[in-house]
């Protein structure tokens, strides 16, 4: 099993049951001085897509999913590794219990663009199922598309 970060759409659990249904959730925890952003207008289907850069003083709400090797390729696929649009990365978590380590996906596209109010909305729902506390979520509702 290896540690994977979601963060966005893939806070929702009945989601990632879909795509990694042998990869139970194990917590959550912050991104720390990550932010996340939008890029890759011309690759998404509704506008840009989600992703997380590297910025201090920032944070990044994210569910910590034990990964199982049989779902690994699915996520990658779903994701679109194979296609050049993200790529693994490997960031510390910080949880309750302490750092860990994991890896999440990032756009291999140039940050800007907007995501449509439905995948922006997606975004939050997902992250209000998932526990991130209520300002984290009242502000990704406040954000542009």
């Amino acid at each position: 099993m290896s540690l994977y970060a979601a963060y966005a759409g893939n806070l929702d659990a009945r989601l990632m049951t879909r795509r990694a249904p042998h990869s139970p959730l194990r917590g959550t925890g912050w991104l720390a001085d990550w932010r996340l952003t939008f890029g890759g207008e011309q690759m998404g289907w509704e506008g840009a897509l989600a992703t997380v850069v590297e910025e201090p003083r920032s944070q990044v709400f994210v569910a910590l999913y034990d990964i199982a090797p049989m779902d690994e390729e699915s996520m990658d696929r779903w994701e679109g590794v194979g296609l050049g649009i993200y790529r693994r990365l490997r960031v510390r978590v910080h949880t309750l219990d302490g750092e860990e380590t994991a890896w999440t996906y990032v756009l291999n596209g140039y940050e800007g663009g907007l995501p449509s109010a439905r995948y922006l909305g997606e975004i939050a729902d997902a992250a209000e199922s998932a526990g991130a506390p209520h300002d984290y979520v009242m502000e990704l509702r406040k954000r542009p598309c």
